[in-house]
Order: structure tokens, then sequence, then C-alpha cells
């Protein structure tokens, strides 16, 4: 396989074929690799390389045709992303290039190490969760009102259209009977951005005071606090969520409204919105995990006080 790909990629970039470095990870469910490849003059590139197996293996055992598709489009999506947007405050890798043969994609990319974001922690300090709250505060400004009809039309892997296997599968029938309503609160939110769509601590990579994010194969339209809801519950277990979530809720929304060119009144009505849909974020989220991993850790006492709080008050019913 190293072989063909690198007389693939040799000749795709006029050159002789590059040398395998490593292999960094393979792609869920057995759907390629992440490789780094050296080049003639020195330099390393990242190739992801997507193919899609004919037998697939589900870490989690779940596999069907809706899976297949889904992951199908998000590297479309993904391609698209890398092709038609460039990094600018909110770095992200630079594509190379992309070519398919004999039903294999490769996607060429710069290499954010040889850029110096060598960091891959597996939690962070605050000075960290910082950095990445600046860069979802960048990221969510900078595309504030943008559409894209090649991108997710609902950023996120775990939107309600896309699970209903894992709804079906659900344990907590309240939550259950509320998800089509915290889904449309979340769709029908009148500020809306392009979100990461999977902002968790893997997906940063950091270097000296600053940070770069990859895997942009569920970015699509949505309000901010989706990344954030979800960033936050990827590093913060549920007593520190308890203790230390409304301060980060209130550092993104101070780095948001720096970011931004909005008159006062039009701020307002932002955070007041998003700051409204933060609790249905996390409650929708916490949705898909009922169906999906019952027993991940990421459902703790914070998400669920959060969800029982929700439901008790019927609030988000006013909203969407």
């Amino acid at each position: 396989m190293s072989q063909q790909t690198a007389l693939r990629l040799g000749k795709y970039l006029g050159q002789n074929p590059p040398r395998l470095v490593d292999t960094l990870q393979s792609l869920w469910s057995g759907y390629g690799a992440i490789e780094r490849w050296q080049l003639d003059d020195g330099r390393t590139i990242i190739v992801k390389r997507i193919a899609p197996p004919t037998e697939v293996h589900h870490p989690r055992g779940w596999h069907s045709e809706v899976g297949h598709q889904r992951k199908l489009t998000s590297y479309r999506v993904e391609q698209h992303w890398y092709q038609h947007f460039s990094p600018a405050a909110a770095h992200w890798p630079i594509t190379l290039g992309t070519f398919s043969e004999d039903g294999t994609t490769y996607l060429l990319l710069s290499d954010l190490d040889a850029e110096g974001f060598t960091g891959r922690p597996e939690s962070l300090s605050p000075h960290q969760i910082i950095l990445c709250l600046e860069w979802l505060a960048q990221f969510h400004a900078r595309f504030l009102n943008v559409r894209d009809e090649q991108l997710w039309q609902r950023g996120g892997y775990w939107h309600l259209a896309t699970r209903q296997e894992e709804w079906q599968r659900m344990q907590d029938a309240s939550l259950k009977r509320a998800a089509a309503q915290l889904d449309r609160c979340l769709a029908n939110a009148r500020w809306q951005t392009l979100v990461h769509g999977d902002a968790k601590v893997a997906n940063f990579c950091f270097g000296a005071d600053r940070v770069a994010a990859v895997d942009f194969q569920y970015v699509g339209h949505g309000a901010g606090v989706v990344d954030l809801a979800y960033f936050l519950g990827s590093e913060l277990d549920g007593p520190r969520l308890a203790a230390e979530a409304e301060h980060w809720l209130d550092y993104y929304f101070s780095a948001l409204q720096s970011a931004l060119s909005l008159a006062a009144p039009q701020w307002a009505d932002l955070e007041s919105e998003w700051r409204q849909l933060y609790p249905v974020a996390v409650a929708d989220f916490a949705r898909f995990l009922d169906g999906w991993a019952p027993e991940h850790w990421k459902i703790n006492d914070y998400s669920r006080g959060m969800v029982s709080r929700l439901l008790a008050e019927g609030n988000f019913f006013t909203k969407g």
C-alpha cells in the first residue's frame, strides 16, 4: 500500500516518489489513514488517504448504510473546506492538492509540526483552554452569517437528522421526547456561523502561545455554542464543568465580541441568543450520547443536571 501511495503521490506532485515517515492515525472504522511523507527537498507533508473499506468494523459496533454515507459526505465536505477556505487568525492546515485514483482519495495538507504546532496534550492547562476559546471565537466571528451549500447544512456529527438509529435506542425517555424540539431550537437560531463540528481537545495542535485545528469533516452551519459546549465537554469532567463552565462561557463571549464588529444592539441580541442556546447544545449532545454510548464518560452529573433543568423549566420550547 505505501509503495503504491508513494508512486501516486510522486506522479501527482511531478517528482520522485516521497518517503513514508510515519502513520499518524487510522481513520474511524478503517476508512483510511493519516500519514506524514517526506518530499525530495526534505519538506514533509500530511496525506489523508481515504479508502472506504468493503467491510466496516465500527469501534462501538455501529455500522449502517446511513453511517457509511455520512462518512463519505464528511470527506467530501472536508475536501471542499480545504480547497475553498484559507486560514487566517484561526489557523488550520493549508491544502496542497487532492486527487482520486482507484477508489482512494488523497488529500495533501501542510504539516503543522513543521510550522511549530507540535503539542498534542491529552489535557489542557488553563492557558491552552484560553487559546482554544480564542481560536473558536476568531473562527465564529470570521464566518458569522456565511453560507456555503457544499458544507454541512448542520455542522457537527451528532445532529438528529443523521442519528435516527441512535435516537431509537435512547434510554432517557424524557430526553428522547424532547429531541426534535432541541434540534429545532439549534437549527432555527437567528444568529448562525460556521462551526468546526468536531472541536474536541484531540483536534487542536499547540505551538508557542498559539493553536491550530485539524479535522474539518463536520464543518457546517450552526450557532457557535455548539462548538463551545462540545469543546468544554471534551476537556472538563462533570465537577470541573460545574465549577468552571460559566467562567469559560464568559471568556468565550468576551473574545467573540472583540473579534466582531457589531453594533451594541446586534451584539446584545447574538450574545443573549447563544447564551440561551448553550444548555440546549449540551442537552443535544447528551441526547446523542444516550443513544450511541450511554456509558460514555461525557455523560456526567453536569450534563444530566443541565438536561433536567432545561426540561423542567420548559423555556427552550419557546425558542426556534
